[in-house]
Parts: C-alpha cells; structure tokens; sequence
C-alpha cells in the first residue's frame, strides 16, 4: 500500500505533525508513506494540518481509496483504522485473485 501525505503550510500549529506521522508508521511498517506529488497516484491520501482549519490543498491529487484529514493529534487513532481498512479491502481483493 502506498500512502500520499500532504502536510499543511504550518502556519499554526498546535501539535508536532511531524510526530503524528512517526507514530502512524510505527504502526504501518508495511504501508509506504510518501510526501504527495502531483501526476502519482496513491492508495490513500492522508493530510496532516496542524489546526482545524487544515487548510492543505489535496484536490490535485489522485487515489485509489479517497482521503483521511487530520488536525490533531487525537486523530491518530482514526487514522490507524482507517490505513487498517484499507490494508484489509486490498488484501480481500488479492484472495479472490
């Protein structure tokens, strides 16, 4: 699984996003995260804001399973679930091949 991150500007944060990230793929050894480039396209996308606003443009990029937004750090755990989801749908698809 290949995960597009797209990070705000940073103008107010109001956690380490930095951080957040750190934690998501210590638990994601398998997934590939990337800062997001326009022209790929990507599993997922996951945008990391820094405040509510989460402000972060993602409409030019391109996914197979959508978008998770967060802007705090107690989003972390949605994000688990989310990349778990994901990681199951794709590993169903490869059984029925």
């Amino acid at each position: 699984m290949i995960c597009g991150v797209r990070f705000c500007g940073g103008c107010n944060p109001r956690y380490d996003r930095g951080k957040a990230l750190e934690k998501i793929k210590e638990q994601n050894k398998d997934v590939d995260f990337r800062i997001a480039e326009e022209g790929e396209t990507y599993d997922h996308l996951l945008v990391i804001g820094g405040c509510t606003n989460c402000c972060a443009s993602h409409c030019q990029f391109s996914t197979r399973e959508g978008l998770t937004k967060m802007w705090d750090e107690k989003h972390i755990n949605e994000v688990l679930k989310k990349i778990d989801e994901i990681k199951s749908k794709e590993k169903a698809k490869q059984n029925i091949k």
